[in-house]
């Protein structure tokens, strides 16, 4: 005879838990507040307030191991590897299109380290490539000449009627000087040709620091946007950000959680009190109910069930969960049931009259979050137009105040300046503007997004979270609009210039 198969028997034990939503928090708080330091203290040591006498900020002194009080020359610099010149590729293409001719030619201007800089300057290679079309093969060359007339470099070829031949020339240094030549010489008429020169290029100015020696990070090209994400003034806004952000939007979802079982508390509590009012006790009523939906609650509402059937008195169960939840308005209803359950009685009227209070609690807290969204529209706008105002003034007036009073004063001085009647505008930085306009913004994200925030749910970690949104809107606005390279000092790049149009040699 076949053996019945023994059913299983499944218990689900749900043992008391510990807590730990404070520990998470209390790491985010850790790692927040230890990464916003390192940004804090980034940003204080690439600032003027830390820079030495020899103009350069503590971060750079320390790095690069220079002494205070000299100046560091161009051979200290690349020494350093945050200062070491980087070069930059300079590009020239005919500016018209090469038909129908024989010989031709091309001078050019090329820029260079200034001699004032350093006597040692690195090399500038060039390396150039052509096409040329013919109607029949013809033997061609292409050559690059020094002012002095002398061929630096030179290609020969032939031209061919299917594949193209591969014209290439290159030169190990090109001296900064005018009047450079390039040359295309063919035995048959050249249809068409074309060229193109690449050289790196080095202006004796590290390209990751501006004229005051102020660390501006490496430039990143995105979407057409010429940006300095690691601009030490990013990392003061960063700072604040890290610091308070993460932990308070954290903390935010949680009471976000808690107040959604805080609305279905009073639904819970009525239903309850129907469940009593029918006859059942307290402990079929809540296993009974632990079967509906009370969205955020139904974790909580199971919990207490599987507690009952395990034998939990009803006064333990419905205390722990007060515990759990933790909330001023649970913890009232709760004691109030907890103290009628002992006393005896009609318990069904207290149930509903705890219902109703904390119905009217969460009513009340309603009105006031709708009451309270107008001002915050109030704040966020005010931000906006003060933001926008901050970013008009950089881009446009502070730039065009220190463009009309560049030139020099009746008496000499290069800082003369403008006269409007009885006042005289001297000359501006437009960075140290674009400074003072940037903290002003932050620390005006800072206040007005803890008044948002405490004015909405009356905590500060909410007020926390709209400080950040406003000042990563800050960063950015600041990032891809103000800190442009005209702006923080970042020189425009030089081209390799041709000197006059083309000539027949």
């Amino acid at each position: 005879m076949a053996r019945k198969k023994k059913e299983k028997i499944i218990v689900k034990l749900d043992l008391p838990k510990d807590d730990t939503t404070l520990t998470k928090l209390y790491a985010i708080l850790a790692v927040s507040i230890f990464i916003g330091l390192a940004c804090f203290t980034f940003w204080v040591t690439n600032s003027h307030f830390t820079t030495a006498p020899n103009g350069q900020p503590l971060f750079v002194n320390t790095v690069c191991k220079y002494d205070p009080n000299t100046i560091p020359t161009f051979e200290m610099n690349e020494s350093c590897p945050i200062l070491k010149d980087e070069p930059d590729v300079l590009v020239m293409t005919p500016e018209e299109e090469w038909i129908d001719f024989l010989r031709l030619g091309q001078m050019f201007d090329v820029p260079g380290m200034d001699e004032n800089i350093s006597d040692v300057r690195p090399p500038q290679p060039l390396v150039g490539t052509c096409e040329i079309t013919t109607a029949i093969p013809s033997d061609y060359s292409f050559t690059l000449y020094d002012p002095d007339g002398k061929p630096l470099a030179r290609y020969e070829g032939r031209t061919k009627s299917i594949d193209q031949d591969d014209c290439f020339i290159e030169y190990d240094n090109m001296e900064r000087g005018n009047l450079y030549q390039i040359v295309i010489i063919s035995e048959e008429v050249v249809q068409e040709a074309t060229y193109r020169l690449e050289m790196d290029y080095f202006d004796g100015i590290p390209e990751n620091m501006n004229n005051k020696s102020q660390w501006i990070g490496p430039e990143v090209e995105l979407g057409g946007f010429s940006l300095r994400p690691t601009i030490f003034l990013n990392f003061f806004g960063l700072g604040f950000f890290v610091t308070f952000w993460p932990a308070s939007y954290y903390w935010d979802r949680v009471k976000e959680k808690t107040n959604r079982m805080e609305e279905k508390f009073p639904d819970f509590l009525r239903d309850l009190a129907e469940y009593w009012k029918g006859g059942l006790s307290m402990t079929v009523a809540v296993q009974t109910l632990a079967t509906s939906e009370y969205g955020a609650l139904n974790h909580e509402v199971k919990k207490m069930s599987d507690q009952l059937s395990w034998g939990v008195a009803f006064g333990d169960v419905i205390e722990m969960f007060a515990v759990r939840v933790g909330t001023p308005l649970v913890m009232r209803a709760i004691s109030l049931i907890s103290e009628a359950n002992r006393a005896g009685g009609k318990i069904s009227d207290i149930l509903v009259t705890a219902a109703n209070d904390s119905r009217e609690i969460k009513f009340l807290e309603g009105e006031r979050k709708r009451s309270i969204s107008s001002y915050i529209s109030v704040i966020w706008t005010s931000y906006g137009v003060f933001l926008g105002v901050i970013v008009v003034l950089a881009k446009v007036f502070i730039p065009a105040i220190a463009g009309s009073n560049s030139e020099p004063g009746d008496d000499g001085d290069a800082g003369g300046g403008q006269q409007l009647g009885n006042m005289v505008i001297r000359n501006i930085e437009p960075l140290f503007f674009l400074t003072i306009f940037y903290y002003g913004v932050t620390m005006q994200a800072l206040g007005n997004g803890s008044m948002a925030g405490l004015m909405a749910t009356g905590r500060f970690t909410s007020g926390m979270k709209h400080s950040g949104m406003m000042i990563l809107l800050a960063i950015t606005c600041f990032n891809v609009i103000v800190f442009s390279p005209d702006l923080i000092g970042v020189t425009a790049l030089p081209q390799l210039s041709p000197a006059a149009g083309t000539f027949s040699p």
